[in-house]
């Protein structure tokens, strides 16, 4: 009679299933490494840019009250007697700054358009790798190199607001008005100038046609990224037109 042979429960995974050897999930010697898991390392990339975020926006914050307590300060002048403001109103060209605003506002609309062609590319990804499948050889707008070009159009913007301050009288040194002009618009292209270094990373890897996947969350952070910082700049020049009025 027949004896039958228990299964071996060796190459078992979870819950007691049964798994060949060679496909992982037991973590012996003859089993490849896990494939990296994108979606948990995209939700800590997102949590890693809420924590850099948080001290931008306190920084920014902090600037604004000293801004408003420093524009309705009053000082007493001896040779009237009497408490007078200092505040000097900065006359700030409009025009240029709503151009700017303009700009970084559709440099951020191409980046939103990047991450979602991206994210769609990584969708798909599995997909094109299975043998004998064609889903055509798509070409997507390079909406990443637009940004770029917007967020160095907006820099040189700036540049000009600067000079067009510079010619009217308003110095960095100048007063007090004007030296926070030029130090909360400053501070606000020192960080864009970090976005605009990421984008040329991202671009980079793009080029070097590197991991879909790992391209996807350095596209979806620096686009979140973007939306602050242009969110923040809105704020500015919101809190710029309140401080002239």
């Amino acid at each position: 009679m027949a004896r039958l042979t228990p299964i071996s429960t060796r190459n078992s995974g979870h819950d007691g299933v049964i798994v060949p050897p060679g496909t992982g999930g037991g973590g012996g010697g003859d089993m490849p490494d896990r494939m990296p898991n994108y979606g948990e390392r995209l939700r800590h990339a997102r949590l890693g840019l809420a924590v850099a975020m948080t001290p931008i926006c306190i920084l920014f914050i902090s600037f604004t009250v000293v801004y408003l307590v420093r524009r309705g300060f009053l000082s007493f002048d001896p040779a009237r007697n009497a408490f007078v403001r200092e505040w000097v109103p900065v006359q700030l060209p409009w025009l240029m700054l709503g151009i700017n605003t303009g700009i970084l506002v559709l440099g951020s609309i191409t980046m939103e358009l990047e991450r979602r062609g991206i994210t769609r590319e990584a969708a798909l990804a599995p997909i094109r790798a299975i043998p004998g499948v064609s889903l055509g050889n798509e070409r997507r707008f390079p909406w990443l190199a637009l940004t770029i070009v917007l967020g160095l159009g907006f820099v040189a913007g700036q540049l000009l607001v600067w000079q067009d301050l510079s010619a009217r009288g308003f110095h960095l040194v100048g007063g007090t008005s004007s030296s926070f002009v030029y130090v909360l618009t400053a501070m606000h292209g020192l960080h864009l100038a970090g976005g605009l270094v990421a984008l040329f990373l991202a671009a980079g890897a793009a080029v070097l046609n590197r991991n879909v996947q790992s391209r996807r969350i350095i596209v979806d952070v620096i686009s979140w990224y973007w939306h602050g910082m242009t969110a923040i700049w809105i704020y500015i020049v919101v809190l710029f037109a309140f401080a002239a009025s």
